[in-house]
């Protein structure tokens, strides 16, 4: 969507701090033993508190609050009875909705002391997001956004999973346009003053392919390789983007 009026931007910089709200609550159970349904029922219940509701199992039947991912998982992952290890790497991704406008963000969280893989990923997620948002400027490409990730995930020497991508959002889960992680031709669409996206690199240790389980959610890396996610749901303006969902 593209804002309209200043109510559109109050209630997204509501549901943006409520993502946030959310996601650093989880993020904070965080621990060895925790299983990630566990972690799903205190996201749930944050949620509740606030008034806001997860949007995937309303729109998709996503069986869960939140996409919880575990080390070659790279998106979609189902809370269930696995319970984390020290050294697990983990994606929290959530989007969520209240009065009718919609939020969207994800971070990689290193389980216990980590590894130094796992760091290493986190970090280039991170970094990556910082270089994508740099092209978030009116006038600019969508595929000028996925330039600067790309560029900076083959300095870190990672890979970016080329099927998964940001996208609009604001109305709803998924809008127009796909904001690609790496210079796609195909997504030229160019960004203007009040447009609301997802920015998210999602990055791997290994190959740049990836598989769907049986499950028809849970996607992971095709070579099993670590996976990183990091997000978070913006407003493209000529005075520089605001994200939403940042605390």
């Amino acid at each position: 969507m593209s804002i309209g009026t200043w109510r559109d931007f109050e209630r997204l910089k509501e549901i943006g701090r409520v993502v946030r709200l959310v996601l650093d609550g989880v993020a904070a159970a965080v621990e060895p033993g925790v299983t990630t349904l566990d972690l799903d029922v205190i996201g749930g219940r944050l949620l509740a508190a606030e008034g806001a509701v997860s949007a995937p199992p309303a729109v998709y039947g996503f069986p869960g609050h939140l996409c919880i991912s575990v080390n070659d998982e790279a998106i979609h992952g189902i809370p269930g009875k696995r319970a984390l290890r020290d050294g697990d790497l983990l994606k929290l991704d959530l989007v969520a909705s209240k009065d009718g406008y919609y939020a969207d963000a994800a971070v990689t969280v290193e389980v216990g002391t980590g590894t130094d893989l796992g760091k290493r990923l986190r970090r280039s997620a991170e970094a990556s997001f910082a270089a994508g948002l740099s092209a978030a400027k009116p006038g600019n490409r969508a595929y000028d956004i996925g330039r600067e990730i790309d560029k900076r995930v083959r300095t870190d020497g990672f890979h970016i999973l080329r099927d998964l991508c940001g996208h609009g959002v604001g109305r709803t889960i998924h809008e127009e346009p796909s904001i690609p992680n790496f210079k796609d031709p195909n997504c030229r669409a160019r960004l203007t003053e009040g447009m609301v996206i997802t920015i998210e690199p999602i990055l791997s240790a290994g190959t740049r392919e990836v598989t769907k389980d049986r499950d028809g959610w849970t996607i992971r890396t095709a070579d099993r390789s670590w996976a990183a996610h990091f997000e978070h749901t913006i407003v493209v303006m000529n005075s520089g983007p605001v994200l939403l969902t940042a605390a």
